[in-house]
């Protein structure tokens, strides 16, 4: 599998693209991705969903609608 790179956007669509294909690159039986750097990948994509989950109930107590970083 080629080098990964990440997408121009930063968005829950794009995460999912880059956790796929370290999946996918895991499972290469000619060149397996190492696994200390799909476990840094995992880390980073775990962080990113405990903020949002920190925004959304954020717009929850306090009653807000934005959606900045969340489609």
């Amino acid at each position: 599998m080629s080098e990964q790179t990440i997408p121009p956007t930063n968005d829950i669509t794009a995460m999912r693209s880059v956790l796929f294909d370290t999946l996918r690159a895991l499972g290469d039986k000619d060149k397996p991705m190492d696994i200390e750097r799909a476990a840094a990948i995992k880390d980073v994509a775990q962080v990113i969903i405990n903020s949002a989950k920190v925004e959304v109930d954020a717009l929850k107590i306090i009653g807000g609608t934005g959606r900045r970083n969340l489609p």
